[in-house]
């Protein structure tokens, strides 16, 4: 049986679960899961202090702000112009970033955050942003 001292309010929390189980349940998922979704994770929380919206929550036609880590940066052209490019992904799904007439922009590399606005379209099943304002974040 537990002794409780005069001074010692009694416990309130159902089921004994307090902060300690909290950290505990933490450190054994931050063990067993997978660097990709630890980095997922990581990304969420890093989006949501920068204000942007989830990419998953992008709606077609709608101007959105999203941030995250550039995966792929790729030269395709369109229609017989440059294109530059960039997949990026936050933790919840990816948007392909689309500057159009362009071979190359510095500080667009595989590996660095980036946080860019733009009307959300969907082509061939993706998002897509076409030439969309954005800004570069803490280095790759």
């Amino acid at each position: 049986m537990d002794e409780v001292s005069a001074g010692t309010p009694p416990r309130t929390d159902p089921g004994g679960r307090g902060d300690g189980k909290r950290g505990l349940r933490r450190l054994l998922r931050r063990m067993t899961a997978g660097n990709a979704e630890l980095e997922a994770e990581e990304l969420q929380k890093t989006t949501g202090d920068e204000g942007a919206t989830p990419i998953t929550d992008c709606a077609a036609r709608q101007r959105h702000c999203v941030a995250g880590t550039l995966r792929t940066v790729t030269l395709r052209p369109r229609g017989g112009a440059p294109a530059l490019e960039a997949e990026l992904y936050d933790g919840t799904d990816v948007v392909n970033l689309v500057w159009l007439g362009r071979r190359k922009i510095a500080g667009i590399d595989p590996g660095r955050r980036l946080r860019a606005e733009g009307l959300v379209s969907v082509q061939d099943g993706r998002k897509v942003m076409f030439n969309p304002r954005y800004e570069l974040r803490g280095g790759s």
